[in-house]
């Protein structure tokens, strides 16, 4: 059984494991928070901004598995950027990552409003390419060696939903 929820602060020591895992970190984007005062203060502010920004646990089984975040993009159209999303090595396999992302989507869709959600990821990163199209997620284009990353330039993937996307699978 797979499960998500917003972070707490007793949370921070398997996130800041998780982040700095060295099967994880090389996935993950150069600047996000990896420190615990940097998680502890986006854990704060995904309770203060809860329909703009959002730090998520993945659970399964009721153990911490994961990890998946938000932020509003644009409120006009209201458009959610994904990013941060982690499972542990001890849970890869069995579709977490999957099931976790269904049910963000749907949260995000359904609970706060959003019309689109959207994400970018590294090109050399096939295995979390592989999912956002398991996940039902359209690619829609690639910046070019957009990043600096593992010591060479590399190429972001461009990934979104629509809402009526969701809706009719």
């Amino acid at each position: 059984m797979v499960s998500i929820r917003r972070a707490r602060a007793d949370d921070v020591d398997f996130l800041v494991e998780l982040v700095s895992h060295e099967d994880v970190e090389p996935y993950l984007a150069a600047v996000r928070a990896k420190g615990r005062e940097e998680i502890l203060a986006e854990i704060a502010r995904s309770d203060g901004e809860p329909d703009a920004f959002g730090v998520f646990v993945v659970e399964s089984n009721g153990e911490c598995a994961g990890t998946m975040r938000f932020e509003r993009g644009n409120a006009r159209s209201r458009i959610a950027n994904l990013g941060g999303l982690a499972v542990h090595p001890d849970f890869r396999g069995a579709k977490v990552a999957d099931t976790a992302a269904r049910l963000f989507q749907r949260h995000l869709f359904d609970d706060l409003g959003y019309h689109r959600v959207q994400m970018e990821i590294y090109g050399f990163n096939e295995r979390a390419m592989r999912h956002a199209e398991r996940a039902g997620f359209t690619r829609e284009g690639v910046r070019r060696r957009a990043y600096w990353r593992n010591d060479e330039w590399v190429d972001g993937v461009l990934y979104g939903l629509l809402a009526e996307e969701l809706a009719t699978e």
